[in-house]
Formats: structure tokens, sequence, C-alpha cells
């Protein structure tokens, strides 16, 4: 079958209205497939109405919290109250209008590109076939030639940590708190635990952050997480290190959460971030002839594939990782692949990821923990922000860049940037990862002076080899 071929004769189905699906319903559009995605909550999915969206965007108001608090700094008077506060209903009222109003104009964007759209709950039949419960009460079955899985996933609950969204929360139910938490204890020092720890230290509580290690963000550059605690640490934040929460209880105004070495924390609000469950269970994937593994992930190759003919998946519930890029990767290399359009395999060390804390933590490729490992052979170099110029203007006082380039040949196969924005100085480091230049070429590439972005060009320079 020739591409021209393929691009008029695909019925292709999206079940999950997320990254990884809006994305995929778009791309197959543009390249002539008829396409139809079940979205059984709104366009967008969790990562634009509960998740990613509404919490990246109470970060950026804890952000601009830092900034007028830290005014004074810069020579800079703020007239009226003498301390910045958070009205927290106002901060929540616009952070989902934001989180709905994006996914409006995802909509729009779908129907624009011919996209049908249909609300409700879906269920394979098997591997062509889709029944769907319509939220208007009405009932389809969707036949296609070829079906995209992009189910997303839920928080995961302790079963002694039941949330309920009014003193013990999931990170789908915080924004309905009506009052800034007095104390905040939150249980997981991952990456969304670190997040909303960050944000709410920001905004004026006092926060306690549980982590089972005996640091925040145990799988993240160790470097970094140095960073980040002495950032906790200015900011008044309390690390509860080694410790697992066993339980979180109500009490009479407040929260108690009993810890496995005999610690009892008090607090008047819980946050409960310990992962994510994939969205797979009870929609006929077995029927279907989809493969999961003992986690609920669905197994897919890297250009997205699962185990049944004509099936694909992207996502939070392939387990690949939980990132919205990643899941988009996916749709889009999956839609490539049924298309007959050019694709490249999904490589899971070109991904880069950010975490939103304050200072954010960027990362990309080969870790300088891999190299300790002798997993990869490997020169690194780390610069301070400290004695960047720009960095001096922005009162930006901790931060790095660390460049990883592979021993011999200079070509660079990892980063690390710890700054404000780390999460757009990250680019030219992936770029570099993807591409496989040499640190020389990133080195005598112009960069603005003053800028952060000098820092990766200096440091880049400094891995220069004289030949």
């Amino acid at each position: 079958m020739s591409v021209e071929q393929s691009k008029t004769s695909q019925r292709l189905i999206i079940l999950g209205g997320g990254p990884g699906g809006y994305e995929a319903a778009i791309v197959a559009a543009q390249l002539g497939a008829e396409v139809t995605i079940v979205e059984r909550a709104g366009m967008g999915g969790s990562a634009v109405l509960t998740d990613v969206v509404p919490s990246k965007t109470l970060i950026a108001t804890a952000d601009a919290m830092r900034r007028v608090s830290g005014a004074g700094s810069f020579g800079v008077t703020v007239e009226g109250k003498a301390d910045a506060s958070a009205d927290l209903p106002v901060v929540n009222a616009r952070l989902m209008e934001l989180a709905h109003s994006q996914s409006r104009d995802i909509r729009i964007g779908l129907e624009r590109a011919g996209v049908r759209v249909v609300l409700g709950e879906g269920r394979l039949l098997d591997n062509r076939t889709i029944a769907v419960a319509r939220n208007d009460g009405g009932e389809e079955t969707l036949e296609a030639d070829a079906i995209l899985l992009a189910l997303g996933a839920h928080p995961r609950e302790l079963p002694t940590a039941k949330p309920d969204g009014e003193r013990i929360f999931n990170w789908t139910q915080v924004y309905n708190l009506k009052e800034l938490p007095e104390h905040l204890i939150v249980v997981g020092s991952g990456v969304t635990g670190a997040e909303f720890a960050s944000a709410y230290s920001l905004l004026g509580s006092r926060v306690t952050l549980v982590s089972s290690r005996e640091r925040v963000l145990p799988g993240e550059d160790a470097d970094a997480a140095a960073v980040l605690e002495e950032a906790f640490e200015a900011n008044g934040l309390e690390v509860a290190a080694k410790s697992r929460a066993q339980a979180v209880d109500r009490t009479a105004d407040g929260v108690k959460v009993t810890l496995n070495d005999g610690r009892v924390l008090e607090g008047s609000h819980c946050l409960v971030a310990v992962g994510g469950i994939p969205n797979t269970a009870g929609i006929g994937l077995e029927e279907a002839g989809i493969e999961m593994n003992d986690s609920g992930h669905i197994q897919v190759d890297g250009v997205s594939r699962t185990t049944a003919p004509n099936v694909y998946a992207a996502g939070d519930c392939t387990g690949v990782f939980a990132l919205a890029s990643v899941a988009a990767m996916q749709g889009r290399i999956a839609i490539a692949h049924l298309m007959g359009d050019g694709v490249r395999p999904l490589k899971t060390h070109e991904v880069s990821a950010n975490i939103f804390t304050s200072p954010e933590i960027a990362t990309v490729g080969v870790t300088e923990a891999q190299v300790n490992e002798d997993k990869y052979q490997g020169d690194i170099i780390k610069l301070d922000l400290a004695t960047n110029a720009r960095a001096k203007m922005m009162n930006v006082k901790e931060g790095f860049v660390k460049i990883i380039a592979r021993r011999g040949s200079g070509t660079v196969i990892g980063g690390v940037v710890v700054a404000p924005r780390a999460s757009e100085l990250i680019y030219p480091i992936a770029l570099a990862v993807q591409n496989r230049l040499h640190v020389d070429d990133m080195a005598q590439t112009f960069t603005v002076y003053p800028s952060l972005s000098g820092s990766v060009s200096e440091a880049a320079r400094r891995l220069h080899k004289h030949l």
C-alpha cells in the first residue's frame, strides 16, 4: 500500500483525550485519516484539567510570590502590605479557569482539523471495535482500522490514607482548598510531592515533606537534589527523611500522620503524592489481546505498538515516562508508523524532563550516576551560576549547568540545569544529545551576553580537548 493510499483509507479511534491522544489526533487528521477521539472528562484529559496545567499554574503563582518577596534585594519597595500573601480561592479559581480554557482551545483545534470528538466512556470489544457510553446518555459502537489507547493514570492511594477532599487530598483534589493550609504535610518526595511542597512553602504555608529516602528526589541528579534541599531549608520547609507514612487520619481540626519510625506529625492538611495507577482496568484490554505487565501498564515497543494487531498505546498507561511530552511523542510516533510516514522510534535516553520546584531542575540523557557506575564513559563539567553575570542581575544565588560528554569523542550525551526556567535552558543540551553534537558545536555557537544560556556554552567550552 502506498503512502497516498494509506492517507485516505485509515479509520482511527483514539481512546483518551490527553496529550498522547489529542496530539496524535491532529497529526492523523493532517495525514488524511478519519479520526474519532473518545474522552470521558474533557479534551486535554487529566494533564490539562487536573494535573499538569493547574499544578504548573499554581507553581507560577508561587514563583510570583517569590519574586515579590525578594523585591527588596533589587532596591524595589512594594507599597501597601509589608508581606505578599496569597488569596487561595482566587488562585485556585484562576488556575481552574485556565485549565478549562486550555481544554476548550484543544477541542476547537481538533474539530477544525476534522476530528470527531465524542465525550463518553469507551470499552474495547476487540482490536478494531469500541463501544461508547456517551455522556449525553446515548450509546454507539465505533469500528476502525486502528486504535490508539491514551488512557492516562489516576492517583495511587494508600489504604490507610484515604483522601476525603477536605483535609486529606490527592493531587486532583488539592485545588478544592478554601484557604492556605497552616501546616501542609506532603507524603511522597518524588516529583509531584516536591513540586507541591515547594509551591505551598513559597505561598506561605508551613510545609513538612515526608521522604522515604535519605534525600528528596532520590531518582534525580544528586547535586540538583542537594541544591533543592538547601532551598527548602532556606524557605523553612522541613523534610522528614527516611520515613514512610503508615497512616493519615483526621483530627478535630486537622490531620495526624503516623510514620513507620513511630513519629507522629500533626498538621492542618495532608497531600498524598505516592505515584499513579494506569487507567487500564475494566475496559476490555484482555479481550482485545493487549498484554500488560504486573503494574497494569500496557506493553509497547519503540513505535508504540501493543501486542494486539492494529492497536497502539501512548502516555502514562504505558509506564514509559509519566510526562506529557513523552505521551505526545508516543502518540505522534504511533501515527507516523500507522500512516506510513517517516518514523523514528522513541529513544528514552533522549527524553528531557523538568521538575517545577524553585529552583527548577531539568535533565536530559545520560546521568552522572550512570557514568559513576561505568555504564557510560563520560567527562563531566559542573559550572555554578554564581559567576554568571545575568544570574547576579536576577539575584540568582543557587543553581548550575552540568554537561556530560562521551570520553574520547566529545559528543554531548547528557546534561542537568538547576536554575529559574531550567525547563527552557535544557533545550540546547537536549538538541545536542539528540543530534549527537560535539561540545565544540555548543561552545562555538553564539549566545547573548549577559544570559543564563551563556553558562551552557561556557560549560561546553570547558569540555574542549586540545587537538
